[in-house]
């Protein structure tokens, strides 16, 4: 078939692969380049990168408004004789109805619709605690991400699993379900499904400023906040008054809670003017890394980042600055803006 492909993010990138190999890609259309890094200089999307590194013959369009009329008209010249398709991934941009106007257009979406549609589907099902997720393939409509799905594949989500780990198994899920929905249009085998409106859940963006956790929470809520917001924005806590980043945690099975800290509890080791209305739990074990949350649980701390410093297990940090047991881990919003 002739594609046009739409994207930007990396998440697309392994559909890009497996749709040059397969078809016949006759155009790229992705975000302009943005200033980033320490000098400003301008940096292309993954996808703009990946296709002037890789696919130098195929046309490369950065429009800032792929909408006007001037940029239209050429990206409508690719394809629209004989089969052709229009796969759009993370593009960044809504396509117009003088665009889309006669294609077959669909989108990848990386959760299984109708629930999480929106921007950030996969932070959003690991906070809300969903055991499985998956990706949708589905029609362009006015709504956002609320076309018919054409196809769906499902990944089950394990408890160790961060958003950032989770991003690249659904990527890798990418290709085989775009390639079984491309094939069926081709031989008109599509059985398209109406989305049910009473089962919608959004999935917004999020921001620095959610970078945080509370310990008030039981340890399992405390856990899914850590690997939904990993690596973005990524969830900072202080300990000895220096920020400390949980890259990765677990629930503590069987933790000795029920008289820990009994003789001295976590208000006792509060320093003087610390604000009470931060979420603090204490270290009830130290040398495990375990944390009082609420509701009588504990939270394992496995692998930590300290301020300036590179990713660490817990047991390597403990090692060289001897944490003591009851010591507080301060959380809550004020630590993660």
């Amino acid at each position: 078939m002739d594609i046009v492909y739409f994207g930007s993010g990396a998440f697309g990138l392994p559909t890009l692969r497996a749709i040059a190999a397969t078809h016949n890609l006759c155009a790229i259309v992705t975000q302009p380049d943005k200033p980033a890094g320490r000098g400003g200089g301008l940096t292309p999307t993954p996808v703009g990168e990946y296709a002037a590194a890789e696919l130098p013959l195929v046309p490369l369009y950065k429009p800032q408004k792929v909408n006007e009329a001037s940029v239209v008209e050429p990206i409508r010249q690719h394809g629209g004789e004989g089969q052709t398709a229009w796969v759009v991934i993370a593009f960044g941009q809504k396509l117009g109805q003088k665009l889309l106007a006669d294609r077959f257009a669909v989108n990848l979406h990386a959760s299984l619709l109708p629930r999480w549609r929106g921007a950030a589907p996969i932070n959003a099902a690991i906070l809300g605690g969903d055991a499985f997720t998956g990706n949708s393939i589905i029609t362009l409509a006015e709504q956002m991400d609320a076309g018919l799905i054409l196809g769906q594949s499902h990944r089950e989500i394990l408890p160790h699993i961060t958003a950032g780990e989770l991003h690249d198994q659904l990527a890798s899920d990418g290709p085989p379900l775009m390639l079984d929905v491309l094939a069926r249009h081709a031989t008109g085998r599509l059985a398209p499904t109406v989305q049910d409106e009473a089962c919608v859940t959004l999935a917004g963006k999020f921001s620095k400023a959610d970078g945080w956790v509370g310990f008030s929470s039981n340890a399992d809520e405390c856990r899914r906040r850590v690997h939904g917001l990993t690596p973005w924005p990524g969830v900072t806590v202080r300990f000895r008054g220096q920020p400390m980043k949980l890259l990765r945690v677990a629930v503590a099975q069987g933790a000795p809670l029920s008289n820990a800290g009994a003789h001295a509890g976590p208000e006792a080791h509060l320093g003087e003017g610390t604000p009470r209305n931060i979420l603090e739990g204490s270290l009830v074990d130290a040398a495990a890394g375990l944390v009082r949350c609420g509701e009588q649980t504990a939270l394992q701390l496995v692998t930590v980042q300290p301020a300036g410093g590179k990713a660490m297990p817990w047991a390597d940090f403990a090692r060289g600055r001897q944490p003591k047991r009851f010591e507080i881990v301060e959380s809550g919003p004020q630590i993660g803006e």
